[in-house]
């Protein structure tokens, strides 16, 4: 059941390229039949080089000899071209079904799996895939077509001495099988200390700073000498294997044509057999050599390319776990647009034995401004992650704007939020294509805009390329206050009635903050959910949540909730204290 299914898999694969494919496995068959033709042409042209023969007509059959092989060579290569071109084309289309699935995976997903482990599906799983339906595929139609022209030919011109001289093909075939598992192993060992080194390097590179402060280069360095003789190793492991497997497949050819010529001679002097007819067996032997040492290599290609083919098959059956609905609803086109309800709202991780948000209720006015505070585990960024649906929410506990977040589709849903993490990711590119990079067609001045408002500018105009300075990756180049401003001013940029800043704001400073939130409520054009521990800061907004143990235990303005014994009051008291202790 499973090889149909593996069998089935691959010719569902490759159904879109069968015009492609039959006109190689044509072309495949027109070079075995030039292929066994030339063999007997030098059969004939051997036979008749005897005393009197006529040069022209040696000359004419060389000619005809020679246009025959360029003939099969061209339609040998074009057979190739064919073939492995299809190979590539299902790699190119594969490759994007991947990629654009994993754009609609759930982050949560991709956190539990491992980045290692879904690029190694996405890499050399498909580089896997291509090689078994465009190498695998070609040696194997090959093989038999080889062996279905040539046997027959051969047996027609001595069976007993054709069957003695390929009497070893099987021991060769053993030997390429059980060299080739080896080799596939040695070569798999290789690719993981390739790449446990090529972790190293960029986990050093990200971590250079960390290595310096402690003084950790001689421990890195006998790491990575640790890791490069081992890949070394395994690199060496696997030329030998090699070196070893292609002098002794050339000495099993050897020896089957020594049976040839010792057997043959013997058949010639019997007369039992023509000197053109000796020579064409031994072309056939030599076109016999080839397909079958290569025989043991296909086989191993081809069962590591049905793993790696159900490997990609199981990525791409994975189904994500949030999904806009059949039938969303349509998006209201309201005149004030920005309004969160919750209704009893409970979220639960999958992994865990609790509720992260537990019957969480509340409501946010259009253009209010809104802090949700709380201690650490409290809620607060499962709550930014649910409004987004970037984890799971019942039906009918989340809303925007009176619509159920549910019932929307995905892509209408988050055009009307914008998400602001506190590791806001920034891109290997320019300060100015980060910024852009939720509206690609915004003007510079819309940009410089946004930059103003997340109080950037200043720091841009340090800057000496300005708005074209690169950004290293994650953004290193910049500080944590800087790529933190960066992110807030591409939220801004987006223009969506709803800003979420998940402790967006945790690596700026409070004055700095407070200006921020300032400029944000200077027009009241979007609703702002403020997620903090800088209560400071929270203090000037509109009205503050406070979550303890995923309920909101308190709600109400600053002045308030600090006159009030609880949660807020408690987590005040402890940041005067930390305020005061830095000061002194």
């Amino acid at each position: 059941m499973a090889g149909q299914l593996k069998l089935g898999l691959i010719a569902r694969y490759l159904r879109p390229q069968r015009g492609i494919l039959l006109r190689g496995a044509f072309a495949l068959v027109l070079v075995n039949i030039v292929g066994v033709s030339l063999p007997l042409l030098v059969q004939r042209t051997v036979n008749e080089l005897q005393p009197g023969f006529s040069l022209p007509q040696l000359l004419q059959q060389a000619l005809i000899i020679a246009g025959l092989a360029t003939l099969m060579g061209a339609v040998r290569l074009w057979s190739r071209l064919l073939v492995f071109g299809a190979g590539r084309q299902v790699e190119v289309t594969l490759r994007q079904r991947i990629f654009d699935h994993l754009l609609k995976q759930e982050p949560g997903w991709v956190q539990r799996t491992g980045s290692g482990e879904v690029i190694s599906r996405s890499t050399s799983d498909v580089e896997n895939v291509r090689r078994l339906l465009g190498f695998a595929l070609l040696s194997l139609t090959n093989t038999v077509l080889v062996y279905s022209f040539t046997l027959p030919a051969m047996l027609t011109i001595d069976p007993w001495l054709s069957l003695a001289a390929i009497s070893l093909y099987p021991v060769m075939l053993l030997v390429v099988r059980v060299s080739g598992g080896r080799m596939m192993g040695q070569q798999r060992q290789q690719q993981r200390e390739l790449a446990s080194l090529s972790d190293l390097i960029q986990e050093d590179l990200s971590g250079i700073s960390a290595i310096k402060i402690y003084r950790q280069e001689p421990t890195e360095e006998a790491a990575f000498s640790r890791l490069s003789n081992r890949y070394r190793d395994a690199a060496l492991a696997l030329a030998r294997t090699r070196s070893t497997l292609f002098p002794l497949l050339e000495g099993i050819s050897s020896l089957s044509l020594l049976v040839l010529l010792g057997l043959g001679t013997s058949q010639l002097a019997n007369g039992n057999l023509t000197l053109g007819g000796l020579v064409a067996l031994i072309l056939y032997v030599e076109r016999l050599v080839f397909p079958t040492a290569l025989l043991g290599f296909t086989l191993s290609t081809f069962q590591t390319g049905q793993v790696s083919l159900e490997r990609v098959e199981e990525l791409l059956r994975r189904e994500p776990a949030i999904q806009s609905p059949l039938q969303p609803e349509e998006l209201r086109r309201i005149s004030r647009p920005g309004a969160i309800e919750a209704h009893n709202l409970h979220v639960r991780y999958e992994e865990s034995s609790s509720d992260a948000l537990n019957g969480v209720s509340f409501h946010v006015k259009p253009g209010e401004l809104v802090a949700v505070v709380g201690p650490v585990g409290c809620g607060k960024t499962t709550l930014a992650r649910a409004l987004g649906r970037m984890v799971e929410v019942p039906a009918g506990q989340l809303s925007i704007d009176g619509q159920d977040i549910t019932a929307l589709g995905l892509d209408d849903l988050r055009s009307k939020i914008s998400l602001v993490p506190q590791e806001g990711y920034l891109f290997t590119a320019t300060l100015a294509e980060n910024l852009r990079f939720g509206r690609p067609d915004a003007t510079d001045s819309e940009m410089q805009q946004a930059a103003r408002q997340a109080q950037l500018e200043g720091d841009v105009q340090a800057f000496p390329s300005g708005y074209e300075t690169l950004v290293g990756e994650r953004g290193i180049t910049l500080s944590g206050g800087q790529r933190q401003r960066t992110a807030l001013a591409r939220a801004l940029l987006v223009k969506a009635p709803i800003l979420v800043l998940d402790d967006a704001l945790a690596s700026v400073d409070n004055r700095t903050a407070a200006a921020i939130l300032q400029s944000l409520t200077l027009n009241q054009q979007r609703s702002v959910l403020f997620i903090s521990h800088q209560l400071s800061a929270a203090a000037a907004c509109d009205r503050v949540l406070v979550l303890d143990g995923g309920r909101v235990v308190q709600q109400g303005h600053h002045r308030e909730l600090v006159q009030q014994s609880g949660t807020y009051r408690r987590l005040w008291e402890r940041e005067q204290a930390a305020t005061q202790l830095e000061a002194a």
